[in-house]
């Protein structure tokens, strides 16, 4: 073989080892990316309630109070939301756990709406109409849960819809580690 064939066979194992390199890194679990606020407190915030539901806003001073909150970053436009929903909804028989809800980037209306159908699994729901909140908390999309233990530190982050096997296997010990700190 020439140098010349050499020179020619080069793209194609740049693209080959390129295509090996992104491919691998698509492989993780995306429940699993990092977040640089685990084991730290809550991040600084106060959020309005949404309007037209009975439940409170939320803010950073509602954590470190001595009890395991459960906190939704969710939206009426997210499909997975909705799947999720259900599972919320057992989720608060099932648990001690405050649940709380940030409705992400929401038309308020809708957001009532929503949760008028599929049920009320939220003690508060705090509206991040503009998404601030969301970003400081870490968020890459839409649906993610963390769990806070009672003196505010965040001990879970999970992305991504919940599952009836992400509940029994990450996040009830996720809750039960947290009510121990």
């Amino acid at each position: 073989m020439t140098a010349r064939h050499l020179w020619a066979l080069l793209p194609i194992l740049l693209f080959v080892a390129l295509a090996a390199l992104f491919g691998r890194g698509l492989q993780g679990d995306p429940a699993k990316l990092p977040s640089a606020l685990l084991n730290k407190p809550v991040p600084q915030f106060t959020l309005p309630a949404l309007e037209g539901i009975d439940r409170p806003g939320i803010s950073s001073a509602d954590f470190a109070q001595g009890e395991v909150s459960l906190v939704n970053i969710f939206a009426s436009w997210c499909l997975p939301c909705r799947d999720e929903h259900p599972l919320l909804i057992q989720l608060q028989q099932q648990t001690n756990a405050r649940i709380l809800g940030i409705n992400y980037k929401d038309d308020p209306e809708n957001a009532r709406r929503f949760l008028a159908q599929l049920g009320l699994p939220y003690d508060a729901v705090g509206a991040d109409i503009k998404g601030r909140t969301a970003i400081d908390w870490g968020v890459y999309g839409v649906p993610e849960t963390f769990v806070v233990d009672g003196q505010g530190i965040i001990r879970l982050k999970f992305v991504g819809p919940l599952t009836q096997k992400a509940i029994v296997e990450v996040i009830l010990p996720a809750i039960a580690a947290a009510a121990k700190n």
